[in-house]
């Protein structure tokens, strides 16, 4: 028992500051396990909780190695908040008002190990000045791609430099070393300068200086211009040094005890290699009812196969389920009428869940129709699905323009005039990826990805040597 006490204060030990979402959790459990297992580490996550369930959370930490904790901060409360506030607004808050429970967690940790830095993420900058006051080293980790980042960077000096709202510059904001993006395909909450979030993200923004360091679920090979211009700017004093770790992906099963998996998988082993569409918005994602009855009439009319993972429309918010797994109400219920009969044998649609890395890496599976979450994005890369990239909320149609612009390995959905897709296009996508020309074009590039995904995460690729130089950095720190 002494020597494991003794291990314990001479064992380099980091703290993991995550903010509310389990797509935010999912690349940090992933940092965790190569902290522990690969860089010798002591981690323990210490975790704002904002009043949604900690289930889902806690089933992901518990299968972590024993020499990753978790520690949940008290509940915070929102009563005092509107009912349609900003998703930002809340991930943004639920840190702030825990800080001073984080304040004596740290306490706690400094005086009995010996901790050595502080990783929050994107939304959690308020913890790098913290982190600070103990002497510990501050550090993001940033789950989204390097052109996100640069935008996050780039913001305070957008902000002062056009007074217009993004989404009407005539010209496409052109970041450096990233493809041109026009301001309405800029993340969700900076669409809106009078809105509360964008003043959240403006603040965060303002002190990604505080930060030692960045690493970006990214790699060299997938955004080269953009890491090279990032590394540059860290140089000139712009912005702090980056880091590319990814891709840091779940590979295991997740809240599998859960959910039966509706036999999604024996019923993808029945079909034949690369002839179907996989249909998912993420943990987050919710569609209208109307777009919901054109994707299913979409779907039927396209005559390939899919499996769909549906959820209960919602008419207001695109991120409906952000801050729970699952929707209430039996989503087969929002059906168009008949569609599960005429559809059977063809397709398989799964209520809320399906266990998406296992889907993605399946022969059987030839596409993704995907929200372009990056989690969902890395996923799709790593297994080499091309993807049909249909963006719904945060910084998706960021992501969607380097996949379709940038690396050619998606088609991107177009709105009519009534704001949705409509079936026609959306069989004409499904067709296309699976059986068309382009299709064949998209899943070329993608495998060339797929290698390169695997090359990183090699003993000598480049994401590996990144973030032994991080763990360096940590190390002497004692």
């Amino acid at each position: 028992m002494e020597t494991q006490q003794h291990t314990q204060q001479t064992q380099p030990h980091v703290a993991i500051v995550p903010t509310p979402g389990v797509g935010h959790l999912i690349p940090l459990v992933e940092l965790a396990k190569r902290l522990a297992l690969s860089h010798n580490f002591l981690v323990t996550f210490i975790i704002p909780t904002d009043g949604s369930p900690v289930k889902p959370q806690r089933q992901i930490l518990q299968a972590l190695p024993n020499s990753v904790s978790s520690i949940f901060l008290p509940p915070v409360s929102f009563e005092d908040l509107p009912k349609d506030v900003k998703a930002e607004t809340r991930i943004a808050l639920s840190l702030i008002r825990s800080l001073s429970a984080l304040r004596e967690t740290l306490k706690v940790l400094t005086e009995s190990t010996k901790l050595v830095a502080l990783v929050a993420d994107l939304f959690g900058t308020d913890a790098l000045e913290v982190a600070k006051e103990f002497g510990i080293l501050p550090f993001i980790f940033f789950p989204a791609n390097a052109m996100a980042l640069s935008m996050v960077l780039h913001l305070p000096e957008l902000d002062e430099k056009f007074t217009c709202e993004f989404r009407d510059l005539p010209e496409p904001v052109q970041f450096p070393g990233c493809v041109p993006i026009h301001g309405r395909d800029l993340a969700d909450p900076v669409q809106d300068k009078k809105n509360e979030a964008y003043k959240w993200i403006m603040g965060i923004a303002k002190r990604y200086p505080l930060a030692a360091g960045i690493m970006v679920n990214s790699f060299m090979d997938l955004e080269p211009g953009a890491f090279k211009a990032l590394m540059e700017g860290d140089r000139s004093g712009f912005s702090p040094p980056v880091y590319p770790v990814g891709p840091l992906i779940q590979n295991a099963l997740v809240i599998e005890a859960e959910h039966e998996n509706s036999g999604c998988l024996k019923w993808l082993d029945e079909q034949p290699s690369g002839s179907v569409l996989f249909v998912c918005f993420g943990s987050g994602g919710t569609l209208s009812q109307e777009q919901l009855n054109e994707l299913a009439s979409g779907l039927e009319m396209s005559g390939q196969r899919f499996l769909w993972v549906v959820r209960g429309p919602h008419e207001k918010a695109a991120n409906a389920t952000y801050f729970s797994v699952q929707s209430i109400e039996d989503p087969f219920d929002f059906l168009p009428k008949g569609f599960l009969d005429r559809t059977k044998g063809m397709g398989l649609v799964v209520p809320s869940w399906a266990p998406q890395v296992q889907v993605l890496s399946h022969v059987s599976t030839g596409g993704f129709l995907s929200h372009c979450g990056w989690n969902s994005t890395l996923e799709s890369i790593v297994h080499g699905v091309p993807i049909i990239a249909w963006p719904l909320y945060a910084e998706q149609k960021m992501n969607a323009i380097v996949l379709a612009d940038d690396l050619k390995v998606a088609m991107r959905v177009k709105m009519n005039e009534n704001g949705l897709v409509g079936k026609e296009d959306i069989a004409k996508y499904a067709r296309g990826l699976i059986k068309g020309e382009e299709g064949k074009s998209l899943r070329n590039k993608m495998r060339e990805l797929k290698d390169a995904a695997a090359a990183v995460l090699s003993q000598e690729g480049s994401s590996t040597k990144s973030l032994a130089k991080v763990t360096q950095l940590w190390k002497n720190q004692i």
